[in-house]
Formats: structure tokens, C-alpha cells, sequence
């Protein structure tokens, strides 16, 4: 099906699913900025933290105040912090090292989504998007929120002031349906997607909308996320398109830009045509994506981790379908995995691996199917799909090859190699005087009261077997009792006792037959040896009696 397509051979992603995660319910999956940890919101209201190279958990977050499902989790710049939030209505945030909450605030809708500010260090600031309310700005330290505008007023441009935080605007007014937001890539501004279709472009700080970009169709915008580079802008609209934005804005002083362009503009020009020919300028649409046949609904678009692949989930009931397009908008690859319905999906910032959540709770891992290639270990021979006719080279079997003499070496050996210049990471944006938190140790977890009860029996079971009864009428009962030589060097009687396993238990078993058969032969042996003493003794003592009496 997907042959006829493109070659898979020209693009490295996910092919087939390597293995599954799971962990109660998982409703959700985020990785940090390096994918070496991947954090999982779980129906429980916990959060638990993988390693992903060792695929173990390296941390588990438990708030006692919550007990309602995760909707989001997101991690800050640096990976130390991590943003939970529930459905009931809460936010909390946690420092991932030492596992202790740092602060956690109850809003008056369910936020469906909430980010962390990636522009700080240890963002205290986040993006919310609540269920029926306009996305917010919360701000851990200070315990306040601030309204995002969606929409902007016909008659008067030069006041924006947000909604109110109810599920209706007004009686004669449209019911008011959730709007998605989210941070560029330095944090600056908010880029929200409303129910009319429209890309407004806010500066939340002053609560000032800056430009405004419409959506052809004018659908609602349900989805939108930035590529990790920031050039690109991804929407998902209810009319089933996933739409790509190049971003024409710089990467630094944004806001200095965004002035500028106003200035720029004609004059004859104002209110919300002023905010357009503005946001024309700062977005360009890129490439469209959807599915002509059968027109389904998208479910967790987002791009790869290099931003050269475009990824999204089917929203269909019954089926795990993840589509995979490339830039120019081909489609490249379709994954179909189990019947189950697809609720999340995060891609690997820096390996061509998926990680998509089911309705059921599990966590699969989709993975590059590689196929071992023998011929790669002999760097003159190259594997061929079909026989090919050779042609002998006219000195190929000389001792010294023409081709052999006039190989020059490319390389200048007298060049000085540095060893001390540190080259920058593709994959990183940190800064190299903040450390960033890249693993955790892994901490055993303890076993429960049931798991302590289920030793204690299995202990009492074997002290009560056969074996060690017949062991006990043998005489190899070991003697618990410490020796003086023990007592001197601080021998205890509190030791831990270890479980036998299954193999020492037969081993023991046998030991205690074979020493019980063996007892056994003595006992004969030695009985044997003194009836024939007692017989010797009897014919020496006659034999001296009728010595004498001769």
C-alpha cells in the first residue's frame, strides 16, 4: 500500500511497534527536551517518569489532594520541572530530582492542556487551556491568572479585552467552544487558535493582540503546536486539514519586529485589516494535509524531532492508525496497530521512534524495523537484488594497480587536530551555564504489605515440608545457636533470611533421601560387624576352655 507511495527506504521512521510501556491507565506521554525521559499522566492522578534507554521508571509523582485523571503533562526547558494537570480542575507543579511539589493551584474550568513557558529557566509561568474558557496565563509565584483575548472586536480594535470565564459569552450570543494555544519557541508571545478560524497572534504580557492570521474555511481550530525549531506552525481544524505555517518572523526580538511591521503598514488601513496585512507577514501558509477517502478526524498532530516529518493519530473509534507525511506533503507511511483506540502521541526529539497511548492505557513503542545487512561488515562487496553482468577492469590483477597510483590522500596530516573546542549540539537549545537534567537514578521500590505476607507464607510452607522433617529426623538440623568464636566478632542473630528457590528445594530434598538411605546401610553395616564380633568372641572363649581342660 505504501510502496506505490515513496521509497521507505529515503526517510527514517517508525515502521512496526518495538514493545509497549505500561503502568496502570496512561492518558497521556511527553518527552523532555532530549527524549531520555518520557513522563506519563495516569488515570490515578499519578505521573511516572521512564527511562527511556533503560525503558525502567526512574520516578513516580503521587499528589494525595488529587485523585482525578491527567489530561497534560509538559516539561520545562531544562527538564528539572514538570506541569501536571487534572480534571479536577488543579495545576501542579513538580521538581522531577528531589520528587516534591512545588505548587499547585485549582482553576474554575478543567484545563485540557497547559505548557510551560520554554523561554525561562525555571518557568513558574505556564499556558493553560481550560474546557469551556479562554486559554490563561497562570503564574505559580505570584497566584494569579490572566485571560487571553480570542477574539477581536469589530468596532473597537484598539481595546482587546478578554472574554469572561463562563461557558456562554452571552444569551443571544454562539455557546462558547474551547480555543487552542501555545508559546513560540522563545516564549514571547501566544499564538491562539478560536472557534472562527482565526490565528491570533497575542502578547500576553500587555494582553495585546498583535496580528491576526485567518484559516481558509474559517473551521475551529482544535490543535496547535510549534515545530522544535520554531519555523513552523501546525494547526488541526474541525474541517479535517492539518494545515503548515512557515514562520517569517526572527528568532530573537519578536516583539521589536511585530512593531515594526505595524509601522509599515499603510496607513489607510486599520482595525482588524491592519491586524491581517500584519499577520501576512508573519505567517505564510506552507503545505495542507488530509485524507481524501475517507475524511477523518485527526487526533495529536505534531512534527518529528528534526521537523522534516509531519505526524498524526486517527480519531476514529476501533482502530490505532498513525499517518506519517513529509514536508512536500506526500504520504509516506501509515502504522496500523492494535484495535484500540488512539487517545496520544509524542514523537522522539532525536531518534525516529513514536510513543502512541491507547484507550485502554498501554503505551507502544514504534520503532525502525532494521534488517541485518552482512554485507556491510566487507566494505568491498555490496549486496545485489539480481545478478549483473561484471566487467573486468584492465589492470585489476596487476601488482600495482594504476588506480592504486594515483590515489592521493585528501587528508593533511600535518594539520592539528582540536581537541579542545566543544562543538554545540543540533539537538539542544540549553544554555551551557544551566545543567541540564538528562537521567534519573533509579530508586527501588519497596514491596507491599501483600508481597511481605505472600514471603512469610512461602517460608512457613517450606519449613513445614517433608524434607526438612526428614532432615530434622536425620540430625541435619542446623543449629541457629551463635558460637563464642561468632559472639567475638559480632555475630548477631537478626540475619535476613533468603528465599530457596525451586531447584534449592528439590537439591534439598534429595540430600535428605540420600543421607536417610545412607544412615540406613551404616546401621546394617555396623550391626553386621558386631554379631560377627560377639560370634569371634564365643569360638576364642571355647577354644580356650578345651585347651585348659587338656
Amino acid at each position: 500500500m505504501n510502496a506505490p507511495i515513496i521509497d521507505p527506504l529515503q526517510g527514517d521512521f517508525p515502521e512496526v511497534i518495538e514493545e509497549y510501556l505500561e503502568h496502570g491507565v496512561i492518558k497521556c506521554v511527553a518527552f523532555n527536551h532530549r527524549g531520555s525521559l518520557l513522563a506519563a499522566g495516569c488515570a490515578d492522578g499519578s505521573c511516572v517518569i521512564w527511562d527511556f534507554e533503560t525503558r525502567g521508571i526512574a520516578k513516580e509523582l503521587r499528589d494525595n489532594d488529587c485523585a482525578a485523571a491527567i489530561t497534560s503533562v509538559s516539561w520545562s526547558k531544562y527538564g528539572h520541572r514538570l506541569l501536571v494537570s487534572a480534571a479536577d480542575k488543579s495545576l501542579t507543579l513538580w521538581d522531577v530530582s528531589t520528587g516534591e511539589k512545588i505548587a499547585r493551584t485549582t482553576l474554575q474550568q478543567t484545563p485540557l492542556h497547559a505548557r510551560l513557558n520554554p523561554g525561562l529557566t525555571s518557568p513558574s509561568l505556564c499556558l493553560a487551556c481550560p474546557l469551556s474558557s479562554a486559554p490563561m496565563i497562570v503564574d505559580f509565584e505570584i497566584g494569579c491568572t490572566t485571560l487571553l483575548p480570542v477574539y477581536v472586536p469589530e468596532m473597537m480594535p484598539d481595546v482587546l479585552l478578554a472574554p469572561q470565564q463562563r461557558s456562554k459569552c452571552s444569551e443571544s450570543g454562539p455557546p462558547f467552544s474551547p480555543a487552542a494555544a501555545c508559546f513560540n519557541k522563545c516564549g514571547d508571545l501566544v499564538y491562539v487558535g478560536n472557534a472562527k478560524g482565526e490565528i491570533l497572534i497575542v502578547d500576553y504580557k500587555s494582553v495585546k493582540v498583535l496580528a491576526l492570521v485567518p484559516v481558509s474555511g474559517g473551521s475551529a481550530v482544535k490543535n496547535i503546536v510549534f515545530s522544535r525549531n520554531g519555523k513552523y506552525l501546525l494547526t488541526n481544524s474541525h474541517d479535517r486539514i492539518i494545515r503548515i505555517y512557515e514562520n517569517l518572523l526572527p528568532a530573537k526580538d519578536v516583539l521589536r519586529s511585530l512593531e515594526d511591521l505595524g509601522k509599515n503598514v499603510d496607513g489607510g488601513v486599520d482595525g482588524v485589516e491592519k491586524l491581517k496585512a500584519v499577520g501576512s507577514k508573519c505567517l505564510t501558509l506552507f503545505r495542507e494535509f488530509q485524507d481524501l477517502v475517507t475524511k477523518m478526524h485527526w487526533k495529536a498532530p505534531c512534527f518529528s524531532g528534526d521537523g522534516e516529518w509531519v505526524v498524526g493519530g486517527s480519531a476514529c473509534k476501533g482502530e490505532h492508525k498513525i499517518y506519517i507525511w513529509d514536508r512536500a506533503g506526500h504520504l509516506v507511511k501509515i502504522l496500523e496497530g492494535p484495535k484500540e483506540a488512539l487517545i496520544d502521541l509524542a514523537w522522539h526529539p532525536v531518534h525516529p521512534v513514536i510513543v502512541s497511548v491507547s484507550l485502554t492505557g498501554l503505551v507502544y513503542i514504534w520503532a525502525k524495523d532494521y534488517t541485518e545487512n552482512w554485507s556491510a561488515f566487507a566494505p568491498d562487496f555490496k549486496e545485489l537484488e539480481e545478478n549483473e553482468e561484471y566487467v573486468e577492469r584492465e589492470d585489476e590483477f596487476d601488482l600495482m594497480p594504476e588506480t592504486g597510483k594515483v590515489k592521493v590522500s585528501s587528508v593533511n596530516e600535518d594539520e592539528e587536530v582540536d581537541i579542545e573546542t566543544v562543538e554545540k549540539d543540533a539537538f539542544s537549545d540549553s544554555d551551557m551555564s544551566v545543567e541540564e537534567l538528562r537521567y534519573l537514578p533509579a530508586e527501588p521500590i519497596p514491596d507491599t504489605n501483600e508481597e511481605q505476607d505472600e514471603l512469610k507464607l512461602i517460608e512457613a510452607r517450606i519449613s513445614a515440608s517433608p524434607a526438612s522433617e526428614e532432615a530434622g529426623q536425620n540430625g541435619h538440623v542446623a543449629d541457629h545457636t551463635p558460637s563464642p568464636l561468632g559472639e567475638e566478632m559480632g555475630e548477631t542473630r537478626g540475619k535476613r533470611k533468603r528465599k530457596p528457590s525451586e531447584k534449592a528445594m528439590e537439591l534439598q530434598a534429595e540430600k535428605a533421601k540420600s543421607s536417610k538411605a545412607s544412615g540406613r546401610t551404616v546401621r546394617e553395616k555396623s550391626r553386621a560387624v558386631g554379631d560377627q564380633e560377639i560370634v569371634d568372641s564365643v569360638n576364642g572363649d571355647d577354644e580356650d576352655d578345651v585347651d585348659a581342660y587338656y
